[in-house]
Protein backbone atom coordinates (compact mmCIF):
# COMPACT_ATOMS: atom_id res chain seq x y z
CA UNK A 1 0.00 0.00 0.00
CA UNK A 2 1.22 3.34 -1.07
CA UNK A 3 1.60 5.49 2.47
CA UNK A 4 1.07 9.02 0.26
CA UNK A 5 -2.69 7.76 -0.50
CA UNK A 6 -3.12 7.83 3.55
CA UNK A 7 -5.15 11.32 4.87
CA UNK A 8 -4.38 12.80 8.04
CA UNK A 9 -7.62 11.24 9.12
CA UNK A 10 -6.42 7.89 8.10
CA UNK A 11 -3.39 8.95 10.31
CA UNK A 12 -5.42 9.42 13.42
CA UNK A 13 -7.53 6.19 12.68
CA UNK A 14 -4.37 4.17 12.78
CA UNK A 15 -2.83 5.92 15.92
CA UNK A 16 -6.50 5.16 17.87
CA UNK A 17 -6.60 1.31 16.31
CA UNK A 18 -2.65 1.15 18.55
CA UNK A 19 -4.04 2.71 21.56
CA UNK A 20 -6.49 0.42 21.61
CA UNK A 21 -4.58 -2.83 21.28
CA UNK A 22 -2.09 -1.44 24.07
CA UNK A 23 -5.37 -1.01 25.64
CA UNK A 24 -6.43 -4.56 25.78
CA UNK A 25 -3.24 -6.08 27.75
CA UNK A 26 -4.34 -3.19 31.09
CA UNK A 27 -6.38 -3.71 33.61
CA UNK A 28 -10.37 -3.48 32.85
CA UNK A 29 -11.33 -2.76 36.57
CA UNK A 30 -9.49 -1.34 39.98
CA UNK A 31 -8.78 -5.21 41.03
CA UNK A 32 -6.01 -5.65 38.00
CA UNK A 33 -7.14 -8.91 37.36
CA UNK A 34 -9.01 -9.17 34.19
CA UNK A 35 -7.60 -7.37 31.16
CA UNK A 36 -9.88 -7.52 27.81
CA UNK A 37 -8.30 -10.90 26.66
CA UNK A 38 -9.73 -12.46 29.61
CA UNK A 39 -13.13 -11.02 28.53
CA UNK A 40 -14.00 -12.05 24.93
CA UNK A 41 -17.20 -9.90 24.44
CA UNK A 42 -15.26 -6.51 25.19
CA UNK A 43 -12.39 -8.13 23.68
CA UNK A 44 -14.08 -8.83 20.37
CA UNK A 45 -16.86 -5.85 20.56
CA UNK A 46 -14.64 -2.91 21.74
CA UNK A 47 -10.67 -3.61 21.51
CA UNK A 48 -9.98 -6.20 18.41
CA UNK A 49 -13.58 -4.48 16.82
CA UNK A 50 -11.84 -1.24 16.60
CA UNK A 51 -8.84 -2.58 15.35
CA UNK A 52 -11.07 -4.47 12.76
CA UNK A 53 -12.75 -1.22 11.88
CA UNK A 54 -9.36 0.66 11.40
CA UNK A 55 -8.05 -2.32 9.04
CA UNK A 56 -10.80 -1.63 7.13
CA UNK A 57 -11.47 2.04 6.59
CA UNK A 58 -7.37 2.22 6.06
CA UNK A 59 -7.81 -0.65 3.52
CA UNK A 60 -10.74 0.68 1.81
CA UNK A 61 -8.75 3.74 0.75
CA UNK A 62 -5.87 1.53 -1.22
CA UNK A 63 -8.05 -0.17 -3.44
CA UNK A 64 -9.03 1.04 -6.91
CA UNK A 65 -12.45 0.16 -6.74
CA UNK A 66 -14.55 0.00 -3.44
CA UNK A 67 -15.64 -3.51 -1.86
CA UNK A 68 -18.69 -3.86 -0.47
CA UNK A 69 -19.90 -5.83 2.80
CA UNK A 70 -23.43 -6.22 2.99
CA UNK A 71 -24.43 -3.67 0.80
CA UNK A 72 -21.92 -1.36 2.35
CA UNK A 73 -18.29 -0.53 0.97
CA UNK A 74 -15.45 -1.60 3.05
CA UNK A 75 -14.92 2.09 4.78
CA UNK A 76 -18.16 2.25 5.42
CA UNK A 77 -19.00 -0.75 7.22
CA UNK A 78 -15.07 -0.40 8.96
CA UNK A 79 -16.94 3.14 10.00
CA UNK A 80 -20.18 1.28 11.64
CA UNK A 81 -18.11 -1.02 13.29
CA UNK A 82 -15.85 2.39 14.81
CA UNK A 83 -19.01 3.89 15.77
CA UNK A 84 -20.64 0.56 17.48
CA UNK A 85 -16.97 -0.24 19.21
CA UNK A 86 -17.57 3.04 21.03
CA UNK A 87 -20.70 3.05 22.13
CA UNK A 88 -20.10 -0.41 23.46
CA UNK A 89 -17.11 1.04 25.64
CA UNK A 90 -19.30 3.94 27.15
CA UNK A 91 -21.93 1.90 28.75
CA UNK A 92 -19.40 -0.69 29.94
CA UNK A 93 -17.58 2.16 31.47
CA UNK A 94 -20.71 3.95 32.77
CA UNK A 95 -21.89 0.19 34.28
CA UNK A 96 -18.18 -0.77 35.99
CA UNK A 97 -18.16 0.16 39.61
CA UNK A 98 -14.45 0.54 39.03
CA UNK A 99 -12.81 1.07 36.11
CA UNK A 100 -9.46 0.68 35.52
CA UNK A 101 -6.65 2.17 32.99
CA UNK A 102 -7.66 -0.86 30.03
CA UNK A 103 -11.27 0.36 30.67
CA UNK A 104 -10.25 4.40 30.58
CA UNK A 105 -7.85 3.90 27.61
CA UNK A 106 -10.39 1.82 25.29
CA UNK A 107 -12.87 4.28 25.65
CA UNK A 108 -10.69 7.18 24.82
CA UNK A 109 -9.43 5.36 21.61
CA UNK A 110 -12.79 4.35 20.60
CA UNK A 111 -13.71 7.71 20.84
CA UNK A 112 -10.98 8.60 19.08
CA UNK A 113 -11.82 6.01 16.15
CA UNK A 114 -14.65 6.64 15.73
CA UNK A 115 -14.83 10.56 15.67
CA UNK A 116 -11.47 10.62 13.11
CA UNK A 117 -13.96 7.54 10.82
CA UNK A 118 -17.03 9.62 10.06
CA UNK A 119 -15.41 13.58 10.41
CA UNK A 120 -12.32 12.66 8.23
CA UNK A 121 -15.11 12.90 4.61
CA UNK A 122 -16.54 16.19 6.44
CA UNK A 123 -13.56 17.93 7.32
CA UNK A 124 -11.09 19.04 4.50
CA UNK A 125 -8.08 19.08 6.75
CA UNK A 126 -8.68 15.78 7.86
CA UNK A 127 -8.48 15.05 3.92
CA UNK A 128 -5.16 16.61 3.60
CA UNK A 129 -2.38 13.76 2.62
CA UNK A 130 -0.75 11.87 5.28
CA UNK A 131 2.65 12.62 3.59
CA UNK A 132 3.07 15.41 1.28
CA UNK A 133 4.57 15.04 -2.65
CA UNK A 134 8.08 15.20 -2.56
CA UNK A 135 9.24 18.16 -4.05
CA UNK A 136 9.55 18.77 -7.79
CA UNK A 137 12.69 18.66 -10.06
CA UNK A 138 13.39 22.15 -10.64
CA UNK A 139 15.02 21.55 -14.02
CA UNK A 140 13.29 22.45 -17.37
CA UNK A 141 11.29 20.12 -18.87
CA UNK A 142 13.54 17.64 -20.90
CA UNK A 143 16.33 20.03 -20.34
CA UNK A 144 20.15 19.03 -18.89
CA UNK A 145 20.26 17.30 -15.57
CA UNK A 146 16.51 15.99 -16.01
CA UNK A 147 15.96 12.46 -14.69
CA UNK A 148 14.54 9.69 -17.09
CA UNK A 149 11.21 8.56 -15.74
CA UNK A 150 7.78 9.28 -15.56
CA UNK A 151 6.22 10.52 -12.34
CA UNK A 152 7.43 14.04 -11.42
CA UNK A 153 8.39 17.28 -13.18
CA UNK A 154 11.31 17.52 -15.14
CA UNK A 155 11.05 13.58 -16.03
CA UNK A 156 11.39 12.80 -19.56
CA UNK A 157 7.01 11.84 -20.95
CA UNK A 158 6.95 9.24 -23.69
CA UNK A 159 4.09 11.20 -25.99
CA UNK A 160 6.61 14.02 -26.29
CA UNK A 161 4.64 16.46 -23.89
CA UNK A 162 6.31 19.50 -22.51
CA UNK A 163 6.61 23.32 -22.04
CA UNK A 164 6.72 25.64 -25.58
CA UNK A 165 9.77 27.80 -26.15
CA UNK A 166 9.54 30.81 -24.59
CA UNK A 167 7.41 29.55 -21.87
CA UNK A 168 8.38 28.78 -18.08
CA UNK A 169 7.61 26.13 -16.14
CA UNK A 170 5.21 26.37 -13.37
CA UNK A 171 6.60 27.20 -10.05
CA UNK A 172 6.93 24.29 -7.65
CA UNK A 173 3.66 24.45 -5.10
CA UNK A 174 1.34 26.49 -7.59
CA UNK A 175 -1.91 25.97 -7.31
CA UNK A 176 -3.92 24.74 -10.32
CA UNK A 177 -5.95 28.22 -11.63
CA UNK A 178 -2.94 30.60 -10.65
CA UNK A 179 -1.35 32.43 -13.68
CA UNK A 180 2.32 31.81 -13.95
CA UNK A 181 4.13 34.91 -15.19
CA UNK A 182 4.60 35.42 -18.70
CA UNK A 183 8.21 34.27 -20.10
CA UNK A 184 8.74 36.67 -22.71
CA UNK A 185 7.34 40.12 -22.38
CA UNK A 186 8.26 40.56 -26.50
CA UNK A 187 5.60 37.58 -27.10
CA UNK A 188 2.76 38.26 -29.90
CA UNK A 189 -0.45 39.21 -27.80
CA UNK A 190 -1.94 35.97 -26.05
CA UNK A 191 -5.02 34.20 -25.75
CA UNK A 192 -7.60 34.97 -23.08
CA UNK A 193 -6.71 33.32 -19.71
CA UNK A 194 -8.16 29.67 -20.00
CA UNK A 195 -8.77 29.56 -23.38
CA UNK A 196 -7.58 26.44 -25.36
CA UNK A 197 -4.85 28.36 -27.17
CA UNK A 198 -2.93 29.33 -24.02
CA UNK A 199 -3.10 25.83 -22.44
CA UNK A 200 0.30 23.89 -21.75
CA UNK A 201 0.88 20.47 -20.28
CA UNK A 202 1.68 20.62 -16.87
CA UNK A 203 2.78 18.35 -14.12
CA UNK A 204 0.34 17.98 -11.32
CA UNK A 205 -0.38 16.19 -8.10
CA UNK A 206 -3.92 15.72 -6.03
CA UNK A 207 -4.51 16.26 -2.66
CA UNK A 208 -6.28 12.96 -1.76
CA UNK A 209 -7.50 10.03 -3.98
CA UNK A 210 -9.39 11.51 -7.26
CA UNK A 211 -11.51 9.25 -9.86
CA UNK A 212 -10.20 9.88 -13.53
CA UNK A 213 -12.99 8.83 -15.78
CA UNK A 214 -13.38 7.95 -19.10
CA UNK A 215 -13.07 10.73 -21.87
CA UNK A 216 -16.08 8.97 -23.82
CA UNK A 217 -18.39 10.10 -20.77
CA UNK A 218 -18.33 6.61 -19.46
CA UNK A 219 -19.60 6.80 -15.38
CA UNK A 220 -17.08 4.26 -14.23
CA UNK A 221 -13.57 5.50 -12.79
CA UNK A 222 -10.85 4.10 -15.33
CA UNK A 223 -8.28 4.80 -13.25
CA UNK A 224 -7.45 6.65 -9.30
CA UNK A 225 -5.05 9.31 -8.87
CA UNK A 226 -2.98 8.81 -5.72
CA UNK A 227 -1.98 11.30 -3.66
CA UNK A 228 1.97 11.63 -3.62
CA UNK A 229 2.50 11.01 -7.58
CA UNK A 230 2.86 13.53 -10.42
CA UNK A 231 0.24 13.01 -13.72
CA UNK A 232 0.28 15.38 -16.10
CA UNK A 233 -2.20 17.64 -17.81
CA UNK A 234 -2.18 17.41 -21.81
CA UNK A 235 -5.51 19.10 -21.64
CA UNK A 236 -8.27 21.44 -20.45
CA UNK A 237 -12.12 21.18 -20.44
CA UNK A 238 -13.76 24.25 -18.90
CA UNK A 239 -12.90 23.44 -15.10
CA UNK A 240 -11.90 19.51 -16.14
CA UNK A 241 -8.33 18.24 -17.06
CA UNK A 242 -7.83 15.64 -19.33
CA UNK A 243 -5.17 13.90 -17.30
CA UNK A 244 -2.45 11.21 -18.00
CA UNK A 245 -1.37 7.90 -15.91
CA UNK A 246 1.71 6.33 -15.55
CA UNK A 247 1.00 3.77 -18.07
CA UNK A 248 -0.23 6.24 -20.63
CA UNK A 249 -3.73 5.75 -20.45
CA UNK A 250 -6.03 9.19 -20.60
CA UNK A 251 -9.07 10.35 -18.85
CA UNK A 252 -11.33 13.39 -17.32
CA UNK A 253 -9.95 14.58 -13.74
CA UNK A 254 -13.71 16.34 -12.93
CA UNK A 255 -12.86 17.67 -9.33
CA UNK A 256 -9.51 19.91 -9.73
CA UNK A 257 -9.96 21.76 -6.26
CA UNK A 258 -6.79 21.87 -4.68
CA UNK A 259 -3.90 20.23 -7.15
CA UNK A 260 -0.93 21.26 -6.89
CA UNK A 261 1.08 22.43 -10.23
CA UNK A 262 5.13 20.89 -10.44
Amino acid sequence: MNIRSLSRGDGVVIGAAVLLFIASFLSLDSSGVMNAWQSLHLLMSVFLGGVIAAALIVVARALPQPRKIAGLDLGQFGTALAVFAAWTAFWTLIDSAGPGAGLILGLLGALVLAGAAVATPLVPPLQAALVSAPRPQVAPYGGAGATQGYGYPGAQQQGGYGYPAGQQQPQSGQTYGQQAPAADATAGGAAGAGSPADFAPFWFAVPVARPLYSEDGTPSPIAELAPGTWYLAVEQRGQALIAQTQDGRRGVLQDTTGIQRG
